[in-house]
């Protein structure tokens, strides 16, 4: 059976638009006693050549990616095609017109040739205008409404990370780990004991108030994960290596909160405590291509983790996408044979 045809809301509103101008045209025609026996030819002319040409205007705002463009920019590249697209068509319209003899003055007779440019160059200049005023509001509009549902999707994925904060970030086995640590050091080793429970307190104090910001500092980030793996090195010794090879440039890159540490607590949780003889995290922080890269490596095999759809990686990536949409990435896969990767790319502040 034929799929039965369907056109799109672009090619309704553009056979409208121009319907609508044809048939304006045509009423003033007879309002005013100035009815031609060609004017029914000459303003179906016109409506097929603005249809044309209009929709070759837009394939050209679309391939240069104007849309994407600052506000500005958007206004100011549009004005710049109107007068363009107007007189081009104008230089394809007019000979036309004058070989056919589609316009004529009081008398009847042909127009001249510089009158007729003229007035159709002024005649097509407000009417591109009119058509990318219309083009450009509407997707301004779009523009507008997405960036809203995404704030809203944003706000419920905060709310919903303020609820798990603790059970995603900080997980009630490395609590009941870095209290029994800290216990042992306690008679042993008090010096160290209270710098430990200082790093749990602040820790603790991140989580709970992680996601108030949208982003924070990586500087701020970094003494999270520092204070982690402190703790964690209480668990695991001389099996825990931690390398970090930090571009100082990067400090102050923004960075969704407790996401680094996320990361780390992954690479733990699913490399370093499933090898017997323990391993290295290295972090990673770097601008390629004026994009941030931030990557935690650990010693370790995927055995399928890159499919999963646990919080903390879901959360990540939900963030990365409500935050910085296609301009951010995340991804993790086997480096090498003993070695893991979990790299974030983001925009650079300002970019």
């Amino acid at each position: 059976m034929m799929k039965s045809f369907q056109l799109s809301r672009y090619w309704v509103a553009q056979f409208a638009g121009w319907g609508l101008f044809a048939l304006i045209n045509v009423f003033f025609a007879l309002l005013f006693n100035s009815y031609e026996p060609k004017i029914l030819q000459r303003i179906l002319f016109f409506m097929e050549v603005g249809v044309i040409f209009s929709h070759f205007m837009r394939e050209v705002i679309h391939r240069s990616s104007v849309l994407l463009k600052d506000l500005r920019q958007q206004i100011l590249t549009f004005i710049l095609l109107t007068v363009a697209f107007s007189f081009f068509i104008t230089c394809i319209v007019s000979p036309f017109e004058q070989l056919f003899q589609l316009r004529t003055n009081a008398e009847g007779e042909p127009v001249s040739y510089l009158s007729l440019f003229i007035t159709n160059l002024i005649s097509f200049i407000p009417l591109l205008l009119i058509w990318n005023a219309i083009y450009f509001m509407y997707h301004f509009i779009i523009k507008t409404r997405k960036q809203e549902m995404d704030t809203i999707k944003l706000e419920a994925l905060v709310r919903q990370l303020e609820l798990n904060t603790i059970k995603a970030h900080v997980n009630p086995h490395f609590i009941f780990n870095s209290l029994n640590g800290i216990r042992a050091l306690v008679d042993e080793n008090p010096e160290r004991a209270r710098s430990a429970i200082t790093e749990l307190s602040n820790i603790l104090r991140s989580s709970l108030s992680a996601e108030k910001a949208e982003t924070v500092a990586l500087s701020q980030e970094l003494k999270i994960v520092k204070d982690y793996l402190a703790l964690e090195s209480m668990r695991f010794e001389d099996r825990l290596r931690v390398e970090f090879l930090v571009d100082e440039k990067t400090l102050n890159s923004p960075v969704p909160p407790m996401m680094l540490q996320t990361l780390v607590e992954n690479a733990i949780k699913h490399g370093i405590s499933k090898q017997m003889k323990g391993g290295v995290i290295k972090i990673i922080s770097d601008i390629k291509h004026n994009q941030h890269e931030l990557l935690v490596q650990n010693t370790g095999h995927l055995n399928g983790f890159a499919k999963s759809t646990g919080f903390g990686i879901a959360s990540t990536k939900d963030r990365l996408s409500l935050l910085y949409g296609e301009k951010a990435s995340f991804e993790i896969r086997q480096l090498d044979p003993v070695l893991v990767e979990a790299k974030v790319v983001m925009p650079m502040k300002g970019s």
